[in-house]
């Protein structure tokens, strides 16, 4: 069995049920650390509805927190999650618009679009496009 992870009717993921348990327990997880909603609705029949703008901004939010830090444990911790998630952002066409740090000045903002969902500016952003390609893969609709 499996479940979907949609946008209206536009399927983002479909998953086996384990991965899918494990996707939302993580997200609810993770939510304390940005202080957002997931945006991910509540899985009813084997449906999740993502409310798209809102799962952009926790992912951004996520993506935030992470570079934030270099505390290796921390990074193994939510990266999984974060490329699972960017992936869904990118099928889902949204727009993560991000606060970026730049050289103690001040905040900048990014939005980051298009089919690779790059993250400019960050010394991570080739190792985000590179996991989410990778995990896209292995993430059926």
């Amino acid at each position: 069995m499996s479940q979907y992870y949609q946008v209206g009717d536009q399927v983002l993921w479909n998953p086996s049920n384990g991965v899918s348990a494990l996707f939302m327990r993580s997200a609810h997880a993770l939510a304390p650390e940005t202080g957002l909603p997931t945006g991910l609705g509540p899985m009813r029949s084997d449906e999740c509805q993502i409310d798209l703008e809102a799962f952009a901004a926790f992912v951004s939010a996520l993506v935030e927190r992470y570079e934030r830090s270099n505390h290796p444990v921390l990074h193994a911790l939510m990266e999984g999650f974060i490329a699972t998630a960017l992936v869904l952002v990118q099928r889902g066409g949204a727009e993560l618009v991000r606060s970026e740090r730049v050289d103690g000045d001040g905040w900048r903002d990014v939005q980051v679009s298009g089919p690779a969902t790059r993250l400019p500016g960050g010394g991570t952003a080739g190792r985000w496009a590179e996991l989410s390609a990778r995990y896209a893969r292995s993430m059926p609709r």
